[in-house]
């Protein structure tokens, strides 16, 4: 009797151990490695005869993308849809992804046959959602099925124009012995529906699951293996979903579609800037308006700040929406450099709409917001602009010229933004642009008189 191969894998990581650790020696967790059974056919070495070619003998050709239908997935996906590409989707459970894919294949089910494969759910459970979203396709197929060879035989024999395989963490490779969803079946199904993407010229959306820290579970080489990354997020308890690109080969990864969940499925937002603005309030303290860009996108979201006594104990701060350490930096700014005494405060912040923003860019609004709660003053009707750097000065950013343009065309009244940006921009008779170098510089400008 043979003796049966196994190996450990982490399942954080997917590093491979002989033997069992304690501690992974790729990511550094613990108690991550688990041990699976392999089965692997000895390699043979045989010529193939493969040369490789030189780099002036290599042709271009545009890629020739395919609309999904969406605009808002257009935009993230860099245009359409890559014939060949393959796609993965991760999010939390329950925040829309299968919805969105569903419908996806509706609207690309119209012009071209769209195979959806599921091993979550069944034939039943899909016709139930796809009534709801009133999708009625007859060239939608559905196909229940965990094993990949026989997904592979039926889109070789279909050659369907979108192939969606929900869920990456169901599928089996029936030669490995490992259960579905570990680090070797993920890794290998992964490279397998690569193949035939590639080999057959299908374009294939891959789901993912996320860990409770938000990322792709399984091994880190899946986001590699892939050609394109989507993360679709947002708050269940918000209405909007934001749909993010962190990597993309055939387009930009700083883009981001808008989607409105409702009980008929996710409705595209083609200006954000107005929903994130919600019921902005410009005689209201500890408001403020930031312009931030997402790719090419230029967005206004409001940011909201709440300065209170503290009542006992050390002073609390809280952020919501922004990083947490850039508002410890912010307040000791204010401290420094303007003289606002925050030691014996509360500090909240937040910002509205559930959306999060990475971007420095955000930095001059969080300060307006904090300076008028704890000064308990409007603000003028501007939006703010601005890097703050840790000596009070504030920094130029970049693509300042369609910053000023979203603003002043959602009707505010003027822009404090950075003075070494002064140049690319011009104010009219009804916009006016302040420009400042320091953080004392705009306290002294935000003010209603």
């Amino acid at each position: 009797m043979a003796k049966i191969k196994t190996r450990f894998f982490c399942q954080a990581c997917g590093q491979e151990s002989a033997r069992w650790l304690g501690k992974c020696p790729g990511c550094g967790e613990w108690n991550t490695l688990v041990e699976e059974i392999l089965e692997r056919s000895p390699s043979k070495r045989t010529s193939t005869g493969v040369r490789a070619t030189p780099l002036t003998e290599i042709k271009l050709q545009e890629e020739e993308r395919v609309s999904s239908g969406c605009q808002e997935l257009n935009r993230v996906l860099g245009g359409g849809i890559v014939p060949g590409s393959f796609v993965l989707l991760g999010g939390e459970p329950g925040i829309g992804k299968s919805t969105l894919l569903l419908q996806t294949a509706g609207l690309l089910a119209k012009k071209m046959d769209v195979l959806y494969i599921s091993g979550e759910e069944s034939e039943k459970q899909i016709k139930l959602r796809a009534e709801r979203l009133g999708i009625t396709e007859s060239h939608l197929h559905i196909l229940t099925e965990t094993r990949l060879d026989v997904i592979r035989d039926v889109a070789i024999a279909m050659k369907p124009g979108l192939l969606i395989v929900d869920s990456i963490q169901t599928m089996v490779l029936e030669e490995l012995q490992a259960a579905a969803g570990s680090v070797s079946q993920v890794r290998e199904g992964a490279a397998f529906l690569m193949r035939l993407a590639k080999e057959e010229e299908i374009p294939i959306f891959l789901v993912g699951h996320v860990t409770k820290e938000g990322a792709i579970a399984g091994p880190r080489v899946l986001e590699h293996i892939v050609d394109t990354v989507l993360y679709f997020e947002g708050d269940r308890h918000h209405v909007y979903r934001l749909l993010r690109a962190v990597k993309n080969r055939f387009g930009s990864t700083n883009e981001i579609g808008v989607f409105e969940m409702h009980e008929d499925g996710l409705i595209e937002v083609p200006n954000p800037s107005r929903v994130f603005l919600g019921e902005n309030s410009s005689t209201a303290p500890g408001s403020s308006v930031a312009v931030v860009m997402e790719g090419s996108r230029p967005l206004l979201v409001e940011i909201q700040a709440l300065v209170t006594p503290t009542t006992y104990g050390p002073p609390r701060r809280t952020a919501t929406g922004i990083d947490y350490n850039r508002v410890l930096m912010l307040l000791a700014v204010l401290d420094k450099k303007v003289g606002f005494h925050l030691g014996a405060q509360d500090v909240f912040i937040n910002i509205a709409g559930g959306i999060r923003i990475d971007e420095p860019g955000v930095d001059l609004a969080c300060i307006a917001a904090i300076a008028s709660s704890m000064r308990d003053r409007p603000l003028k009707r501007y939006a703010f602009i601005g890097e703050v750097g840790l000596t009070g000065e504030v920094r130029g950013i970049a693509q300042i010229e369609n910053r000023v343009k979203e603003a002043m065309k959602l009707g505010f009244e003027g822009c404090i933004l950075p003075q070494v940006n002064i140049s690319a921009v011009k104010g009219t008779q009804s916009f006016t642009i302040i420009p400042v170098k320091t953080v004392e510089e705009a306290v002294q400008e935000m003010f209603e008189p």
